[in-house]
């Protein structure tokens, strides 16, 4: 099956049931996390992040659904220590998606890319699945959270990089928009 339903990136408006969602999943979340082993310690940090990837989650879903698409996400749920997770985001007429999610700020600073773990202690199970989906979101977190959803791709289609950051070379791989071909 193929997820490319739509060639250009399109813009979502996210609303403010989708935003109270999200923000309540990072609060509930954070209590559970702990992200030492990629010298992430910032809880503040950490729980935007969640926070940011639920709001690009539910912007691609909203585009599948927009599109006649069944679509089982957002998973909401708190899951405790090693019962956390490691499925797709989302489940599309039941083929698992995986997002990634930048924040708008992020992109001004660093480029617009997408972040995958890929060290020795933590690695994105994705990376080792060739026909696996991903979808790539910016949120513009000083514009009501509105994002941009990037068409699907297959990991086997990316350009994978090293990140800007020098301490994060090694730890993680990173795509880049501007090596993405969509268009």
């Amino acid at each position: 099956m193929n997820l490319r339903i739509f060639q250009q990136p399109l813009e979502v408006q996210i609303n403010s049931a989708q935003i109270a969602i999200a923000k309540q999943f990072a609060q509930d979340v954070i209590a559970t996390v702990n992200y030492r082993d990629s010298n992430q310690t910032n809880r503040a940090k950490i729980q935007n992040d969640h926070f940011i990837s639920k709001i690009g989650e539910e912007a691609v879903a909203t585009i599948f659904r927009q599109h006649g698409w069944q679509v089982k996400g957002p998973d909401y749920a708190i899951y405790e220590g090693k019962n956390k997770s490691w499925e797709e985001d989302l489940y599309v007429d039941d083929l698992g998606l995986a997002v990634k999610t930048q924040k708008q700020s992020s992109a001004a600073r660093y480029g617009l890319s997408w972040t995958f773990q890929n060290s020795s202690k933590r690695r994105d199970p994705i990376l080792a699945m060739p026909q696996a989906w991903v979808c790539f979101v910016v949120c513009n977190e000083r514009k009501g959270y509105n994002c941009l959803v990037y068409p699907p791709h297959q990991i086997q289609e990316l350009v994978f990089k090293d990140p800007k950051l020098a301490y994060l070379k090694g730890k993680k791989r990173v795509v880049y928009e501007t090596d993405l071909r969509y268009k």
